[in-house]
Order: C-alpha cells, then structure tokens, then sequence
C-alpha cells in the first residue's frame, strides 16, 4: 500500500459518520466522491433533506493530488472530499460511511402515510449492516472500477509509476523515459497524447497490431514500437519501475508505464433499479445511460460522474454533479406544488 493510499485508508476509518434519520428524505445520494457530493451540497443549500452513503472507497485515492481542478491543483483527494463533506454538512446535509446493499422502488405498501402523490416516488434504500432509509429521489455517483490489464507486476505500482490519464498525471512525468502498454486502438491516441509530454516514448504493441499508417504516424514522432511479447513489469530496488521485461528476456528501460484501463461502472446493489447501462467502444468497459443533467429512464433517479462519463476528472464530475443536484430540487419543487394544490383543492390544510 502506497503512503497515499494508507494515509486515504487512515482518514477513512476516523472520520465521523452522522446517523441515518428514522424519516424519509428528500434525496439520497450513493457514492461520496466529487459527483456525490457536489449533488449533495446543491441539495443541501436548497434546503433539502440529503443523505450521503459514502463507502470510502474513491477511483483516485492512490493519486498523491488532485490535478486540473482549477484553484485548488495538487490538493491530496483525501482532504479534498474531506472539504467537501465539511461543506455538505454546513448546510444540514448528511454523510453516512457504509456500502449500499440494495436500491430499489419502494413498494405502495411501505408508503408512508399520506400516501406520496403520483409522480413524487419513493426509494428503500438499504445498507450492508442490514440500516434502511427511504427517500423521494436517487442520485447514484458511484463512480467506476479501474481494471488493468493482466501484467506480471503492473498493479503494484497504479497511480504513482503506473498512470492511465495524460491530463492528470502528465506534467508529473514528464521528460522521463514512458512506455505505452497498448490495449486496444484507443491506445494509439493515448500514445500520441504522451507523446506530447516526453520525447522518449516506447509503444508495446502487446498483440494489438498496428497499421501500416499509424506506424508511419508513430516513427514521425519519434515513437518507438516493439511488437515482441510483454512479459512483466520489473521493478527497481526503492519500489519504483525498471523497465519492461518482454519475453525473451530483454528490458526495456523505463521510468512511467501509461495503459487505458478497462472501465466499469459501480453497479453493485444498484440491479433492482434498473438503470440502462451501455457499452463503451473498444470493449473499454460499461458505463450508466443519462440524459440531460443525469436524467435517466427511472422516475426520480439520477445519475453523475464517472459511473456515466468515464473520461470525467474531478472537475468535470463535480460539475455534473451540480448540475444533477439543481435538477433534483426543481422536480421536488414541482411535486411539492403539485401535492400543495391537491391538498389545497381537497380542503386540507399543508404544514
């Protein structure tokens, strides 16, 4: 375990966690990372009652910092979701530590009384310790799993020696001798994107095959192919990476491996929902389908961050976030109305 992420592991176990309410809140945010809980705190500030399940486990806590989120590059992803629950719970929202189990449509049955008016939903959604808590909307930001490709000594090193996005690690590693892991055809534009930070640049073909255009492509800028079988990732006395041992013995020096991961979305306990998933191109993973703001096909759940853009940074993701959480509040806004003017018309009285 990397400083990093022992420091993350540390924070994680510490930090408080604020008791689940007995009654049914506005809105239920899965997943406590930068989507999560920027929803939330739009939530929150609209005066909305909000929950945040948050299990502690977020896609860039081997990363030492945080990079392209304007005002706050380089800030450690620890402190700054630690920032961010501060500020949920400035404004009455609540950050709960745990994994959810199931979410899913409540049934008419367990309704509370008066029964929710047509439109205006319900969930049950329930933690793994068996806590339960239901709420009138979802928004799911469980963000996505990493999976790398199956390398001898490759995930030993992720995120500090093993990188995967040029824009958040790229200016790290700089001028040090990289080498491209290929995948699939979306590793050809990722070499060329690394390309653009350092002039010693290896393409391990990996079995993927190139084109006789791309290679021409690649020896004009200077990037240099080797079709032969990878056979592991060696390493150097201090932890840090050796090179690339291939098949036959040889190693290829280098300081930095770049790879495109495989992406799944965080599904789990999710399925009774529902929700459309999707197919990325080049067998690159699975991501959730939304629609405008995070929208998606299920009344009253939403969707943001990387669970349905992949390639989000934390700005973006946050952002989306936002955006999703200002949505959420305009729906509630409409059913509450719609709920006042039924009472209204019915001759009973809304507190």
């Amino acid at each position: 375990m990397s400083g990093t992420t022992a420091a993350y592991a540390t924070e994680t176990s510490a930090r408080a966690s604020d008791q689940l309410p007995g009654e049914t809140v506005d809105a239920v945010v899965i997943g406590g990372g930068a989507a999560g809980l920027n929803g939330a705190l739009m939530l929150a500030r609209s005066r909305r009652a909000v929950v945040v399940i948050d299990s502690g486990s977020p896609r860039n806590a081997p990363a030492d910092g945080v990079h392209g989120l304007l005002g706050l590059d380089g800030t450690p992803p620890a402190e700054l979701l630690q920032r961010g629950r501060d500020e949920v719970r400035r404004y009455g929202g609540l950050v709960v530590t745990g994994e959810v189990a199931s979410a899913a449509p409540a049934p008419a049955s367990a309704a509370p009384a008066p029964a929710p008016a047509e439109g205006d939903p319900r969930f049950r959604v329930t933690l793994t310790d068996g806590r339960t808590l239901s709420a009138r909307r979802l928004l799911v930001a469980t963000g996505l799993r990493d999976v790398l490709p199956d390398v001898r000594g490759l995930a030993e090193h992720w995120g500090h020696g093993v990188v995967h996005c040029p824009y958040c690690h790229g200016w790290e590693v700089r001028d040090e001798p990289i080498g491209v892991l290929a995948v699939g055809p979306a590793s050809v534009h990722h070499a060329l994107l690394f390309r653009q930070l350092t002039d010693d640049l290896v393409y391990f073909t990996r079995g993927t095959g190139l084109d006789d255009e791309t290679r021409a492509r690649f020896a004009a800028r200077g990037i240099r192919v080797v079709d032969a079988p990878v056979g592991e990732v060696a390493a150097t006395g201090d932890g840090g990476i050796a090179g690339v041992r291939l098949s036959d013995g040889q190693l290829v020096a280098r300081r930095v491996l770049a790879v495109a991961t495989t992406m799944w979305a965080r599904t789990e306990g999710l399925e009774e929902l529902g929700l459309a998933t999707q197919d990325l191109p080049g067998g690159m993973g699975r991501h959730f389908v939304t629609g405008m703001a995070g929208t998606t096909d299920v009344p009253g759940v939403w969707v943001a961050g990387n669970a349905t853009d992949p390639s989000a940074q934390v700005g973006a993701s946050a952002a989306a976030g936002a955006l999703a959480g200002a949505h959420m509040n305009a729906d509630l806004v409409a059913a509450d109305t719609d709920a006042a003017l039924a009472a209204t018309e019915h001759g009973l009285t809304r507190v």
